[in-house]
């Protein structure tokens, strides 16, 4: 049988349905929209890219995005200001800082600074270890996403071998404690691993977040695993190799149209809890 295709891009769109339900809904309980701001800092093209397609999906659902351009010579202190005037704007249900930001801005002090309840793309200190623990927090954006297409396509996880290849502190690491958390046994590798084709060839689950252009080789892969690749790069190409993955895994993301659109659809997801939090539900 032919590999299962997990369609992200097909869950994003249905799930916009059900989110501009609960938009319209909310508008009419409370006369209010639930608004995302967005921070773009510098001029990077690709960033800029991402930013308006989150300001995209914002109206498709019915919501509004506030964006927010900084000029490239933006210092630290300038955007931890910026942080802390949408944390005190009452208005503002959600804050995003898009990634990266210059290299000389401290981007984890001014992640850090992003109010815990606006904090909708996961990517706090505090947020991270709330949703370690099993408390309520909203996940980092493109983990959450990759569990809510597990959830939908009832991929089995309780005592699956989940091998996470890659470390980042707003996917690598919080993918892996979202496994552990749902009774998956996690092994956490990355770039320098050694015998890394070894701990590929053992998992049931494997999750490509190294960040590097089909660095995971089909070859590596155990027939039957469930694989998804949460890289992009130019030429439409993820961190694991595509050639003959689909006669090796059982079911698998594709790149693109797996995991990108759910990590957008995650982002407006919690944004519009956190609309529902602060207007009332």
């Amino acid at each position: 049988m032919s590999a299962l295709i997990l369609d992200g891009k097909k869950l994003a769109k249905e799930s916009e349905l059900q989110l501009k339900e609960r938009v319209e809904a909310l508008k009419a309980r409370t006369g209010k929209t639930p608004i995302l701001a967005t921070i773009l800092v510098g001029d990077d093209p690709a960033s800029a890219t991402y930013v308006k397609m989150k300001g995209n999906a914002c109206a498709r659902v019915g919501m509004e995005s506030l964006p927010v351009h900084m000029p490239k010579q933006t210092t630290t202190e300038e955007l931890l200001a910026k942080i802390e005037e949408l944390n005190e704007n009452p208005n503002v249900h959600g804050i995003l800082l898009q990634h990266p930001v210059p290299r000389h801005i401290d981007e984890r002090a001014a992640f850090e600074k992003i109010e815990r309840r606006k904090d909708v793309d996961g990517v706090t200190c505090l947020g991270f270890g709330l949703m370690a623990m099993g408390e309520k927090a909203y996940g980092s954006a493109t983990p959450a996403g990759i569990m809510r297409i597990l959830k939908a396509y009832d991929i089995p996880l309780e005592g699956k071998h989940a091998v996470v290849v890659g470390r980042s502190a707003i996917l690598g690491k919080p993918m892996a404690m979202m496994l552990l958390n749902a009774n998956c046994t996690v092994t956490i590798c990355h770039s320098k691993t050694k015998d890394l084709e070894k701990y590929v060839g053992d998992a049931d689950i494997l999750i490509g977040a190294v960040g590097k252009p089909e660095f995971i080789k089909t070859a590596w892969i155990k027939k039957g695993a469930v694989v998804i690749d949460a890289g992009y790069h130019p030429g439409g190409v993820g961190d694991v190799e595509k050639a003959g993955l689909e006669d090796v895994a059982s079911a698998y993301t594709p790149v693109p149209g797996g995991v990108g659109p759910m990590t957008i659809n995650t982002l407006i997801y919690q944004s519009v809890d956190s609309g529902e939090s602060f207007l009332g539900k």
